[in-house]
């Protein structure tokens, strides 16, 4: 396996606790799959029936839902080293509640998630650890989830983003940050109208509480 990839690995949540020297073995012993898509290529669709956790080795993806007219709300943003299709898998739905799109070419190594979570006749010791994270992840997932809950069900937008760049400061633990969303991108996570998030942003700068440009923000000061 390339270096690039095999470091990318390395750092995702799903390997933690793996010995290096044991890393090429798992994947060998998990029988994992590389595919390589082009930007906004659909990897799962709504209503597809799923059994396989994705890693993404370069690139990004959207989690995202469509309503009968094809407007988008974006679920969450799954970067390098991170996984996703996990909890579908585990809850084996027949049919996915969402779609799964890339954001930019982006390549993907799969896994059956049966392979995750049960032993392989040689009983591979790493298959604990691999539970353990699987379990770990899940639990993160439920909480970022509910962060996000608490964005979008604040009443307007101006609160809507507020909370949103407050937690993402937090997460920084800096005054200056940058979010991983553009513009469209960022109204469609909050479920809110771009040209009306964009009046706001202008209100909030205007009023001096923030700087931004682009997607690199900064608090300059306090409500």
């Amino acid at each position: 396996m390339e270096n690039i990839k095999f470091n990318v690995l390395k750092k995702s949540p799903l390997f933690y606790n793996i010995a290096e020297k044991d890393l090429e073995i798992m994947l060998n012993c998990l029988s994992v799959q590389e595919k390589t898509y082009p930007k906004n290529t659909f990897i799962f669709n709504d209503g597809d029936n799923v059994s396989t956790v994705g890693i993404v080795l370069s690139g990004s993806v959207h989690i995202i839902k469509e309503d009968f007219w094809g407007n988008r709300r974006i679920i969450s943003q799954i970067g390098i080293s991170d996984i996703f299709a996990e909890t579908f898998s585990c809850a084996q739905v027949e049919k996915i509640p969402v779609s799964i799109v890339t954001n930019e070419r982006t390549e993907i190594m799969l896994i059956d998630y049966k392979r995750i979570i049960n032993t392989c006749s040689s009983s591979c010791l790493f298959h604990s650890y691999l539970i353990q994270n699987m379990l770990k992840i899940i639990a993160n997932k439920n909480i970022l989830l509910t962060q996000k809950i608490e964005h979008i069900t604040q009443r307007t937008t101006r609160e809507k983003l507020i909370s949103y760049l407050s937690a993402q400061a937090k997460i920084s633990n800096h005054h200056t940050f940058t979010i991983p969303f553009n513009r469209q991108e960022l109204a469609d996570y909050l479920s809110v109208d771009r040209s009306a998030m964009s009046s706001e942003l202008s209100k909030l700068q205007k009023e001096g509480l923030l700087k931004f440009e682009c997607n690199t923000f900064k608090f300059i000061g306090s409500l």
